[in-house]
């Protein structure tokens, strides 16, 4: 893999929407940062654009290094 024009972003947010032909991923930056906030101020940074093929093998991936990170670290839980 060529890296020369990787970028790094930090990202806290993500809202995935999907369409017959596509799922697309918004990645964000929540800045607000009061928990009992009633609106958030999300600055949107990335959009991915990918089949629905292509999102299975994410899902699947992603499914696969959270079971591992659990293993070694403990259970993460959904309110964190």
């Amino acid at each position: 893999m060529n890296t020369a024009s990787v970028k790094s972003s930090y990202c806290n947010m993500v809202n995935v929407t999907t369409t017959r032909e596509e799922v697309v991923m918004n990645f964000g930056v929540n800045e607000s940062w009061d928990r009992g906030a009633s609106e958030y101020d999300v600055r949107l940074e990335h959009r991915i654009v990918m089949s629905p093929f292509a999102a299975k093998r994410l899902a699947q991936m992603l499914g696969k290094l959270v079971g591992e990170y659990e293993s070694r670290y403990g259970e993460l839980n959904q309110g964190s």
